[in-house]
């Protein structure tokens, strides 16, 4: 397996990068933010997937561990090939795809072109258990982070990948867990988004019955 290539920057496209290893060019296809890092005629550093088909080998490239990571297990998914796999790191990076998929939120996989409600739920039912958002943890010896610390940041995350901004995420979690102090304390990534974004469509329908009612 070819994990990752570091070579000189021999070319970057709209939707592939080739790679100068010591005078043989290795042709890679990444997402547009990948690409964006790379620097024709620079060192350039992907970590890399090898897709073998009958007819081809195909090297698709990430820009860190944890990319190819999801990448790998999207594949796992029946109907899922490496180009659609491909697009979902495209429109989202990990740690939204890791709650979407933890969350089971088929929304989120409905936003990558070519993904409909009954892909995005197939997605969700078949990687239930398999992607689960990342944990933080503090230095040793530096002070211990609180709850809200630790799972706060992954919360702001998910929800600025579906669309809204840091501050109005931030201030919608603080509003959610105003009567759930115990959630907060608890830390569940999970179940804080689900409140959260159950908040967000409560609160959208009281605010659009006082707009009916002020009609």
């Amino acid at each position: 397996m070819i994990s990752f290539l570091r070579g000189t920057v021999a070319h970057v496209g709209l939707s592939t990068a080739v790679i100068d290893l010591n005078g043989a060019g290795m042709s890679v296809q990444a997402t547009p933010q990948t690409l964006s890092k790379l620097r024709t005629g620079e060192e350039g550093k992907l970590f890399t997937s090898l897709i073998v088909r009958e007819d081809s080998l195909t090297l698709f490239g990430f820009a860190n561990d944890d990319e190819r990571e999801v990448f790998d297990v999207l594949l796992s998914v029946s109907g899922v090939g490496p180009r659609l796999a491909l697009a979902v790191l495209a429109v989202h990076d990990p740690e939204a795809i890791r709650v979407a998929a933890h969350t089971e939120d088929s929304k989120t996989f409905t936003k990558v072109p070519g993904i409909g409600p009954k892909v995005a739920g197939r997605i969700v039912l078949e990687l239930a258990g398999k992607l689960v958002p990342h944990g933080t943890s503090a230095p040793l010896g530096a002070p211990a982070a609180s709850a809200e610390e630790l799972w706060k940041p992954q919360v702001v995350a998910a929800m600025t990948s579906l669309g809204w901004s840091e501050k109005d995420a931030s201030g919608s979690i603080d509003k959610a867990l105003a009567d759930a102090p115990d959630l907060a304390g608890e830390g569940n990534v999970a179940e804080i988004l689900r409140t959260t974004l159950r908040w967000l469509g409560q609160d959208g329908a009281r605010a659009g019955n006082r707009v009916g009612s002020r009609g």
